[in-house]
């Protein structure tokens, strides 16, 4: 198992509280972990601060290190107030590639009108590898593409820097957080019975085996259906910043009734289901979902393909750009050679 190190953020914009509520997103607690990167805590003193006096200076200090080591509580806040949450992903300035979209009814979304996208690379390819992306809760396909995501720049670069040509499908999940609910509705269904085989007919790309990729309600949803689907099928998964609960009971209510729900459909406990698929879980340390992302992936058995980076970034896009150049390096690399 590989892990990078590192240290976290917040949302970029209004409501966290509310967003948080409604996405069941835990609650800070305190934490023991100690973080792999040293801070140097005169980044936060600023000159109101140090016009203060010693006293206020050297409390901001010393919370500043206890954020950094995890030892506080509140720390996804305190890390967003302390400005720890690290730089911005920048959409880079490449011309992207064409994106193609449509509608189609999804019976296994009972009949709703379900948009999608597929994000080619720069230039002319035929039979491109896949990946599939699943967006997070309140997002949609299209947003992927937008100032949110520049999904489509990001692929264009990495391909621009070398990483073997692929292609991104997206669908709209709706807030089912990607598996089967007690209605009959079934978002992961939609991807298998019917987005993938109307691009495999249609749209010139290879669906037999193909790569995950997702955000939040995504990440947990790629890394559920890689396991439901196995390594026969996917080449791989990344899940950045996965809704993950260790205890049933603070799962988010969009996308599970119950606690019972969620532990009928949860990946806690079946990282075996993932044997054979590379795998890539990012999170970022002033994420609230940082710990029990941590202990899932602590929970992989001995020797399993698994990459995992814990370093700066809240449960936001600011984060998740930062990290989209080294995960689709990481699927590029994997399609390819299941192609």
């Amino acid at each position: 198992m590989q892990d990078v190190g590192g240290l976290g953020a917040e949302r970029e914009h209004g409501g966290e509280q509310q967003r948080q509520h409604e996405e069941g997103l835990p609650v800070p607690r305190v934490v023991t972990a100690v973080l792999h990167r040293q801070w140097d805590t005169r980044r936060v003193l600023s000159r109101r601060t140090l016009l203060l006096g010693g006293t206020a200076a050297a409390v901001v200090a010393g919370t500043a290190v206890g954020v950094e080591q995890g030892v506080l509580p509140g720390r996804p806040w305190l890390q967003a107030t302390l400005h720890l949450n690290g730089a911005a992903g920048t959409i880079p300035d490449v011309e992207p590639g064409p994106v193609e979209t449509g509608t189609f009814v999804s019976a296994a979304r009972l009949g709703a009108e379900t948009d999608w996208i597929l994000i080619h690379p720069p230039g002319h390819h035929q039979h491109l590898p896949l990946v599939v992306a699943l967006h997070g809760l309140g997002e949609s396909p299209r947003t992927l593409t937008g100032p949110t995501f520049g999904l489509d720049g990001y692929l264009a670069a990495a391909v621009v820097d070398g990483v073997p040509p692929f292609a991104i499908a997206a669908a709209d999940g709706g807030t089912s957080y990607w598996h089967q609910r007690p209605d009959g509705e079934d978002a992961s269904a939609m991807v298998t019975d019917e987005l993938l085989p109307l691009l495999g007919r249609h749209h010139g790309v290879r669906t037999d085996r193909f790569g995950l990729l997702g955000w939040s309600m995504g990440g947990y949803g790629a890394l559920r259906l890689a396991g439901e689907l196995g390594p026969d099928r996917v080449a791989a998964v990344v899940a950045a910043s996965p809704a993950i609960w260790s205890d049933p009971g603070d799962a988010s209510r969009s996308g599970f009734d119950d606690a019972a729900e969620y532990e009928r459909y949860s990946v806690v406990g079946h990282q075996d289901d993932l044997d054979g698929i590379p795998v890539r879980v990012d999170v970022g340390t002033g994420d609230p979902f940082y710990r029990d992302v941590q202990d899932y992936v602590d929970s992989f058995p001995d020797g399993a393909d698994v990459t995992s980076t814990f370093e700066p970034g809240a449960h936001d896009p600011a984060y998740w750009r930062r990290m989209l150049p080294d995960e689709l390096a990481f699927l590029g690399r994997a399609v390819r050679s299941a192609s």
